[in-house]
């Protein structure tokens, strides 16, 4: 089949070069005959090379025959007049006007100036491609049979006899054009022997019918004699793999397993310094036990590190602290010295205050990111407003984690709104109240302070510090939303943010 697509390939080739020679391009017949003669001199598997003009009448060819001879009645030409630049045009089985033989020709348009003034055509001659298929020397009963898609036979083999020009039987010509290859079984033609077919059919690509065929007792007779084989093979093979169970299998494959296996459960069981000891042993399962070693050295050697690496951070953490909570006492301290009658100092230390106490909450013992119950931060933050047993605070959450980040920001809002209701809000008369709520949704947490039964409410004229920091405490990492309600029955704060950190918000029972 791939000789038949390189014969393609090869008249393709030739019969677009020809169509490109000035000579055949300007329809000159004598020109033409010599140029067709020199390069036709030693081609076998072809007949003559024809120039046909768009009259269907020959202009010349490479045998010298006169022109004029009309090919009006054969299709290929006429399909080559009506076909594509580069297209091929393969034709059907035909005997040829000029010599008599059979061939199958093939085509391709002439084009001059962009128009088809003709077609280049010559003829795969079938006695040459005969001799190819009879080269396959096939025996034990093979046949290969090929058609041209009208289902006439072109060549045969082993026997070609009267075969070819004659039309495939009915059972093989039905598959000539279907969609997909196959096999079936089928008649073989010449003797009645049924036979095994594999086909391809005849496609636009490669415009002839394949078929190889097998007789049906050749056929099984070589799948017995494998099968018997195979059996054989099989019965062996499980002889040798009972002793090699039996007699190496115990030495070379169950204890180099069961130590492998030991080591990895002694790890497992907190002996660190468990290991096979494999190392130069031959065979696979050797390998494998030293890369285990290697493994589990890199692996001691990876906690080791990240072993200090934790303590390391865990001090640098510490330290941090330390110098933040020094830095908000010298602030603080600097802030008393320079504004000793500033009646504003007061408001500042608290809200240092406030920031310290939600440091502390945050950064006291962890281990890993800094955080702390939500919960632990509101009551911090109020701690210093506080009425003794009877608190004014209604406080009601799930039990969530805060990261530092957000943490600090709420600790800093809830001592302003604390601030604001003690002076003016809920916490100025002794029967208010504070209704403070969170909850959590889509990795957000919504925060509501909401003041009842105090004074009066009424926005203020102007927008103060306490007011901007409120809207403002939250890093833009967060995405903080902050909505004040000034309702006459009591101010009511709903802040809804995220943390910027991984596992920003996790639930303390899970």
């Amino acid at each position: 089949m791939d000789s038949c697509g390189g014969t393609e390939g090869g008249v393709r080739k030739r019969l677009f070069a020809v169509s490109a020679l000035p000579t055949v391009v300007d329809l000159d017949p004598a020109s033409c005959a010599t140029s067709l003669n020199r390069i036709s001199r030693n081609l076998r598997m072809t007949g003559a090379i024809l120039v046909i003009d768009a009259e269907r009448k020959l202009v010349c060819d490479s045998q010298g025959n006169p022109a004029g001879v009309d090919f009006s009645e054969r299709p290929y030409v006429n399909d080559g007049l009506g076909a594509d630049a580069d297209s091929l045009v393969v034709g059907t089985y035909t005997v040829s006007k000029l010599t008599g033989a059979a061939v199958l020709p093939v085509a391709v348009p002439l084009i001059r100036d962009g128009s088809v003034i003709g077609v280049v055509a010559t003829a795969i001659r079938l006695d040459w491609l005969q001799e190819r298929m009879a080269e396959r020397n096939l025996s034990g009963g093979g046949t290969v049979t090929l058609a041209d898609r009208e289902g006439v036979i072109l060549a045969h083999a082993p026997d070609p006899g009267a075969l070819v020009g004659a039309t495939m039987p009915e059972t093989l010509l039905s598959k000539v054009q279907s969609a997909e290859p196959g096999t079936l079984e089928a008649t073989r033609i010449g003797n009645g022997d049924r036979t095994i077919i594999g086909y391809r059919p005849a496609t636009v690509e490669m415009p002839v019918f394949v078929s190889a065929g097998l007789s049906s007792s050749q056929a099984f007779h070589i799948i017995n004699r494998t099968t018997w084989a195979s059996l054989s093979m099989v019965l062996f093979s499980v002889v040798a793999a009972f002793i090699a169970a039996t007699v190496v299998g115990d030495r070379f494959i169950l204890r180099p397993v069961y130590r492998i296996v030991g080591v990895l459960e002694s790890y497992k069981a907190g002996n660190l310094a468990s290991r096979t000891k494999m190392a130069g042993q031959a065979g696979e399962l050797g390998l494998v036990g030293d890369t285990l070693d290697s493994l589990l050295d890199e692996l001691e050697a990876r906690r080791a590190a990240a072993a200090l690496s934790e303590d390391r951070r865990s001090l640098l953490v510490g330290e941090l602290r330390h110098r933040v909570k020094n830095t908000l006492a010298v602030v603080t301290a600097i802030a008393r010295q320079t504004f000793p009658r500033d009646e504003r100092l007061h408001s500042f230390s608290q809200r240092l205050s406030a920031l310290g106490r939600a440091y502390d909450l945050l950064f006291a013992g962890q281990e890993g990111h800094p955080e702390a119950p939500i919960a632990d931060v509101v009551k911090a933050a109020l701690a210093p407003y506080e009425q003794g047993a009877e608190t004014p605070f209604e406080i009601a959450g799930p039990p969530l984690m805060i990261q530092a980040e957000g943490g600090l920001a709420l600790s800093l809002v809830i001592h302003e709104l604390a601030t604001n209701a003690t002076k003016y809000g809920a916490l100025s008369d002794r029967n208010g109240r504070v209704l403070i709520s969170w909850t959590s949704a889509n990795g957000r947490i919504t925060f509501t302070w909401h003041e009842q039964d105090g004074p009066p409410v009424s926005k203020p004229e102007r927008v103060g510090f306490g007011s901007l920091l409120i809207g403002r405490a939250f890093p833009a990492s967060c995405r903080p939303e902050v909505k004040l309600d000034y309702s006459p029955d009591g101010l009511k704060c709903l802040i809804e943010f995220e943390a910027n950190l991984p596992s920003a918000v996790t639930s303390l029972a899970g």
